[in-house]
């Protein structure tokens, strides 16, 4: 489970570096980002896949279809809950939706545990049930405030539990699955790349793109790679509840992009912020634990 822990922060941390990278690809917009993320992190992930001998369930999928026709909707359709969630993270920072975005991703561990409660029975340790109090006080106050949650922040807490319910579903939770999910996402970059701006003029207007652009690619497939190793790893509530640390960074990049906390907004932030301290306890415990047992 260790192993799983530090995957899973890992993936927050790169996921973190991912989204401050939008601000270096001007002048393309969301659709585009998103468009070269997936072009460019397909290589790199079929790489990952080849080194680290997980390439075996790229043809596993692929069997399970031929024996199985009907699964092939509910392939296409987790490919595409995963993209609406990769196109608002490219588009969300750049479109003044950083916050709304990055409360999505602090209301995605409650929504995990709640879908892991009752989708698969699972048990909340002492301190798990005390950072969910605390993340759900922080919802209450957004709603009393505003009588709801943007659509951006709906989309986040919403579509993953959907997406990887679905994937286990499918029998498609793990990289392979992934990967023939990037696979189906090629047609929609090609025609957001293919109807923006032309390539040669925005590469002439801002030749760091050449390089900026790949290393966008490693960074977000590596992310990726950690994250659905993670999610196989751990139990889905605990999965759900280590997702906290990402959304930390990104309210710290929304910052730096000129985003800002209204007045009402701190007693949404503050309780799931002590939520995230609560589990950074149950982590340390975990470890401790860990370290007794060798």
């Amino acid at each position: 489970m260790s192993k799983g822990v530090v995957l899973a922060v890992s993936a927050s941390f790169l996921f973190g570096v991912l989204y401050f990278f939008t601000s270096l690809l001007e002048p393309l917009d969301g659709q585009q980002i998103f468009a070269w993320r997936i072009l460019i992190s397909l290589p790199f992930m079929t790489l990952l896949l080849a080194l680290s001998g997980d390439w075996q369930w790229v043809p596993l999928i692929y069997k399970r279809l031929r024996e199985k026709p009907a699964l092939l909707p509910c392939v296409v359709l987790t490919s595409a809950l995963v993209g609406v969630q990769l196109w608002i993270f490219m588009w969300a920072p750049l479109n003044g939706h950083g916050l709304d975005v990055s409360l999505g991703y602090f209301l995605l561990p409650l929504t995990m545990v709640i879908t892991g409660r009752i989708v698969y029975g699972e048990r909340l340790s002492h301190l798990q049930k005390i950072a969910a109090v605390l993340a759900a006080v922080g919802v209450g106050n957004e709603l009393y405030r505003t009588g709801g949650f943007s659509w951006t922040t709906l989309v986040v807490c919403v579509g993953y539990p959907l997406y990887f319910v679905l994937r286990r579903r499918c029998g498609t939770d793990n990289l392979g699955g992934l990967w023939l999910d990037m696979m189906l996402m090629i047609p929609v970059a090609l025609w957001f790349i293919l109807g923006g701006h032309p390539i040669g003029e925005t590469l002439a207007q801002r030749p760091a793109l050449y390089w900026l652009v790949p290393v966008m690619g490693l960074v977000s497939a590596a992310a990726g790679y950690c994250y659905i190793l993670a999610s196989r790893l751990l139990p889905f509530s605990l999965f759900g509840l280590l997702s906290y640390a990402e959304p930390v960074l990104l309210v710290a990049v929304s910052l730096m992009l000129g985003d800002s906390l209204k007045p009402g907004q701190w007693m949404t932030y503050l309780p799931i912020w002590l939520a995230v301290v609560v589990l950074v306890l149950e982590g340390l415990r975990h470890l401790n634990r860990l370290r007794r047992s060798i």
